[in-house]
């Protein structure tokens, strides 16, 4: 069995969710606030991923323009049936509409619709089942009678196969392998054979993550715990093991009956701060006595070294915005190696629409850059940053001949340090050392150290929240003024 490069996804691809159709695998992640929203991405081996779109990028499909930071869009499932592709989501937070959803498509590539939301079906990760022509969605939720903190449980629902709305009775499928055990969640439901199986993570998507699975001859259940539960976890490796905080999976078959799992993990470096969010790994899976052995013979998720890459412009469907589309906000000149943003007041210290275009970080050791001609009528600033939150980020900008860094923890903001720059083209630079970062400008052919800081500020350890680390240009200003970048570089280093 072909065991792929690990992580699939590096940077902050977190609830990755899978299916096969013929020799031709898709997979989708969570993407919060950020937009566009849910990436699609397809491979043919389960080691290379070409992303082929986004399954929400209109600015009518969903409105997350005062989601705050981390909430937004929370755990996809992706699934084919007949034909028709299947995504299911969760909203949460802000003042639009909020729960669950599906989005369907004939293309996984897109269009994709706009989203069918599901009434009387409260909770979050939702995932549907089709079987012998029924449709079940089932999904997660604090316990209405919890025995104890943060207690959840697994609820399942049958869906209408022409409309999708809820129909018959809803049925409490699990609380999780373990007493004390808190937020069972991600489940997925599969059929084998005679079999049901619900697949679910516990321990909060942190440090204690954990999977476990359950069975039943029922959809409906009762369901029983397998007795090695949990069947895949890293808590008992402890802060200091490469990879931590595996769970939130999901199977998928090959069509020559090998059994995979990709589900989410953290490399924390620098002590136990993870940078680059929760990313996608995978795994084997054997099936015996009709159970499922996650990392069979390793019982453990095991990492390759990413490979360096060339200074180049990341590919469109990399980039990102925040909460909403807006289609004259950015012109992105991917060969050119260039990127134009029309300012905007605002900046990243609040909810709403920055002019912000960024890249997930996906090395410890990184560079990024972008030159800038700084405007000559000093109102509008141009900037790189690098962005956890709207309560946690740095940025180094240049505005009336002068560069100057600063970093905002906790929503309260540090100068680092400024340098005069004068009138012409300035290259602005962030680059990272594992958890040591420094923002660097070249002005006149002569590069400087503007400011440097300690990193571990941009995890999600220190800030909370789901997120990891994006990258990326800034412009703040005038909403008629326009910031131009050129040379726009994303490197891996080391």
């Amino acid at each position: 069995m072909l065991l792929p490069d690990n992580p699939i996804l590096a940077g902050c691809y977190p609830d990755p969710s899978i299916c096969r159709v013929g020799d031709d695998y898709y997979l989708v992640t969570s993407t919060f606030e950020y937009f566009p929203g849910l990436p699609i991405f397809h491979s043919t081996d389960l080691t290379t991923w070409t992303q082929l779109g986004h399954a929400l990028d209109r600015a009518d499909q969903l409105d997350l323009s005062t989601v705050p930071s981390s909430g937004g869009l929370f755990a996809p499932t992706i699934r084919h049936h007949a034909g028709t592709w299947y995504l299911v989501c969760t909203v949460v937070g802000g003042e639009g509409a909020q729960g669950n959803f599906v989005l369907t498509a004939r293309d996984p590539a897109g269009p994709w619709s706009d989203p069918i939301w599901i009434d009387d079906a409260r909770g979050i990760d939702p995932s549907l089942l089709f079987d012998d022509g029924r449709v079940w969605l089932c999904g997660t939720r604090l316990s209405g009678t919890p025995l104890w903190h943060d207690q959840t449980e697994v609820w399942l629902r049958e869906l209408d196969p022409r409309t999708l709305a809820p129909i018959g009775d809803e049925h409490v499928l699990w609380h999780g392998a373990l007493i004390g055990a808190v937020w069972a969640e991600g489940p997925h439901l599969y059929r084998r054979g005679d079999w049901f199986y619900l697949l679910a993570s516990e321990g909060g998507t942190e440090f204690n993550h954990a999977l476990s699975v359950a069975r039943s001859r029922e959809i409906t259940g009762p369901y029983e715990g397998f007795a090695a539960n949990p069947v895949l976890t890293h808590r008992n490796l402890g802060q200091h093991h490469p990879i931590v905080a595996v769970g939130h999976a999901d199977l998928v078959e090959t069509s020559r009956g090998e059994w995979f799992a990709v589900l989410l993990a953290s490399r924390p470096y620098g002590g136990y701060f993870a940078n680059l969010g929760r990313e996608t790994f995978a795994v084997a899976v054997e099936w015996q006595d009709d159970w499922p052995v996650f990392a069979p013979g390793v019982g453990q998720v095991v990492a390759a070294a990413s490979p360096p890459e060339d200074p180049r412009m990341p590919p469109r469907l990399h980039w990102t915005q925040l909460r909403t589309a807006d289609p004259t906000f950015a012109a992105v000149d991917v060969d050119r190696a260039m990127v134009t943003l029309r300012a905007s007041p605002r900046g990243l210290d609040t909810v709403g629409t920055p002019s912000f275009l960024g890249v997930r970080q996906r090395h410890r050791d990184f560079g990024f850059g972008a030159s800038v001609l700084p405007d000559a009528h000093g109102t509008t600033s141009a900037a790189i940053a690098v962005r956890q939150s709207e309560a946690t980020f740095a940025e180094m900008s240049v505005r009336n001949g002068i560069v100057s860094a600063r970093m905002t923890e906790g929503g309260r903001q540090t100068e680092l340090g400024s340098i005069e720059a004068g009138a012409g083209t300035v290259r602005l630079e962030v680059t990272a050392a594992g958890q040591d970062y420094e923002f660097l400008a070249e002005i006149d052919g002569r590069r400087v150290r503007v400011a440097a800081f300690d990193g571990r500020f941009l995890s999600s350890q220190s800030a909370g929240g789901f997120l990891g680390v994006w990258v990326g240009l800034l412009a703040v200003g005038p909403s008629a003024s326009s910031v131009e970048f050129s040379r726009v570089a994303y490197t891996a280093l080391g």
